[in-house]
């Protein structure tokens, strides 16, 4: 039983955590999506239009730079606002 209630608990834990986790135009966040937003914004204030430029040892940094270059937007949403926007759609 005590080993039911703890899998119950990490459950619980894992999903909130899951729920809670940010995406960049449909880029995965590891925190705030601060990387993605400095890659989109520099991507901006450099008018850049090849996703060739968008290279950087950042993973994150990369992927806003292309989001950028896409005309994406670059939207930083939670999963739970990410399925409410594809259910209007």
């Amino acid at each position: 039983m005590k080993t039911l209630s703890v899998m119950a608990l990490l459950v619980s834990i894992l999903s909130s955590a899951m729920a809670s986790a940010a995406t960049f135009d449909g880029n995965q966040c590891l925190s705030d999506c601060s990387g993605h937003q400095a890659g989109y914004d520099w991507a901006e204030q450099n008018d850049i239009d090849d996703e060739n430029s968008c290279s950087t040892p950042s993973q994150s940094f990369n992927e806003g730079c292309q989001s950028y270059v896409e005309g994406s937007g670059g939207v930083a949403l939670s999963d739970e606002e990410d399925e409410d926007e594809d259910e209007d759609e």
